[in-house]
């Protein structure tokens, strides 16, 4: 394997890898921010609100995206495997 095959799938990995954690993270980021300003103005502290919905709707959200996150890891192994047989 040349460095410049394993340097572009390593950027390959990465973009994916950011492009498949971000929609859950943004929907756990603004799931946060809105449980946080609950809280605030109704002075309800309690320790389940904040990770209970946040868990749920996370989990939703890789319910949905579910199809889509390992159709993209597939076409990201069927790239390696080509690029593989290609220097073989």
């Amino acid at each position: 394997m040349t460095l410049e095959v394993f340097i572009d799938v390593m950027q390959h990995a990465i973009r994916l890898l950011l492009t498949l954690i971000l929609p859950p993270l943004l929907v756990s980021l603004v799931v946060g921010i809105l449980i946080s300003i609950f809280q605030a103005a109704t002075q309800i502290h309690e320790q389940t609100l904040t990770f209970a919905p946040r868990i749920i709707v996370v989990f939703i959200t890789l319910l949905f995206l579910f199809g889509w996150m390992v159709e993209s890891m597939i076409e990201f192994v069927k790239d390696i495997i080509e690029k593989y047989m290609s220097m073989v």
